[in-house]
């Protein structure tokens, strides 16, 4: 559902002057590497349960198939400064001005502080940071090229509203370290819940991370984010309720689906996952097949692809997905299956049949058995 509400919001417009057309984003690879920043240059302001959940959280990314690569945050940090430090004050000021201006005092004082302050700015401060915000984005950009998403805490504590409201200049700037530079760096983002404190005056209260990588690559993150709560399954926050793996997948009920079996490349953030999303196919199980299996990786590509095929002797169980895919869509996504792949009838552990891949014999003229691996992922991986 998000990525469709994603794509609603995607779409150009070609009556807003700043309306740009979106670029598809590219799948983030089964073994990624995610920038994490140097120790020295992350703040927890003396929240040190916070501190602890970070760096678990950055093991919770290697065991989904990351490679932590050391970068350079500092760049990313001084561009957020510039957020509310510089004059893009003014365009907030710009919005509202002639109700600001008929009687400044209907604002909170910390808006007047802040807003009120752009009346001061000039056109050659203006120029002057976009010059600074510029040069700062190379440096970033730079930084990030040289993996596919940068993990952070989405803030390093939090307060309480009486702390707030006691200092709000410095405990909001405070909030706003790690996310003051997205949009001004042209970052896409996505927040996601990664524990909760065990300890300290904040115990029970949670904790979330941010993923980051440039434009347009809300539905590569999205993929991912949704393979990081299905590995963490926490909680829904305060609730207490459990997370909800299978509701996940529900349709309306008035929508007629096809559960489809999938093993390679069109797995949750893989290349060809996209033409299950984009007709509204929803990720229904993570499980894996009877254990009378053998895949192979089959001769060809890009984009790369295994080969299922049933043993019942030396076979094992490999690790699938269930999609469910809208009835009206069925017949599109099965005649874009290219030789010597098809459609059949593939047993799950629990002894139920889904429609799923499987491969042709003759497909396994020059493939290279992987079945030891028990899973698409675990081939990549070692590749």
């Amino acid at each position: 559902m998000l990525l469709q509400f994603g794509k609603v919001a995607a779409k150009f417009d070609a009556t807003d002057p700043f309306a740009r057309e979106a670029v598809a984003a590219k799948a983030i690879p089964t073994a990624f590497k995610f920038g994490v920043p140097d120790k020295s240059q992350l703040q927890f302001f003396g929240d040190e349960a916070a501190d602890t959940l970070f760096w678990q959280s950055v093991d919770t990314l290697k065991t989904l198939g990351g490679e932590a690569v050391s970068i350079n945050l500092e760049p990313f940090i001084q561009a957020a400064k510039l957020l509310y430090g510089g004059p893009w004050v003014a365009e907030r000021l710009a919005a509202i001005k002639d109700f600001y201006r008929a009687d400044p005092s209907r604002c909170l004082p910390v808006i007047q502080t802040i807003i009120g302050g752009a009346e001061q700015r000039t056109a050659v401060d203006a120029y002057e940071a976009l010059y600074e915000l510029q040069r700062l984005k190379r440096i970033a950009d730079a930084e990030l090229s040289k993996v596919d998403l940068i993990i952070t805490p989405t803030a390093g504590t939090m307060y309480s509203i009486a702390a707030v409201q006691a200092d709000p200049i410095q405990l909001n700037s405070n909030l706003g370290y790690y996310t003051n530079f997205m949009n001004l760096l042209d970052y896409s983002a996505i927040s996601l819940p990664s524990g909760f404190r065990v300890s300290g005056e904040k115990q029970g209260l949670p904790f979330g991370i941010t993923l980051f990588a440039p434009a347009f690559q809300d539905a590569a993150l999205l993929a991912l984010g949704d393979r990081w709560q299905r590995q963490l399954a926490l909680p829904l926050g305060a609730t207490g309720q459990p997370f909800p793996l299978e509701q996940m997948a529900v349709m309306s009920p008035e929508v007629s689906t096809i559960d489809v079996l999938v093993c390679g490349a069109h797995l949750s953030g893989l290349p060809l996952n996209w033409q299950l999303t984009d007709r509204n196919a929803r990720l229904k199980q993570t499980t894996t097949t009877a254990n009378a299996y053998r895949m192979y990786a089959l001769a060809g590509g890009p984009p790369f692809r295994p080969g299922l095929i049933r043993d019942d002797k030396q076979g094992a169980e490999i690790e699938v997905e269930v999609w469910s895919v809208p009835s009206e869509h069925f017949g599109s996504f099965v005649a874009g299956i290219p030789a010597p792949l098809g459609i059949g009838k593939v047993q799950l552990r629990d002894g139920s049949w889904v429609s799923g891949f499987i491969c042709e014999p003759y497909g396994l003229n020059g493939a290279t058995e992987i079945t030891q691996l028990g899973s698409w992922r675990a081939y990549l991986a070692s590749k």
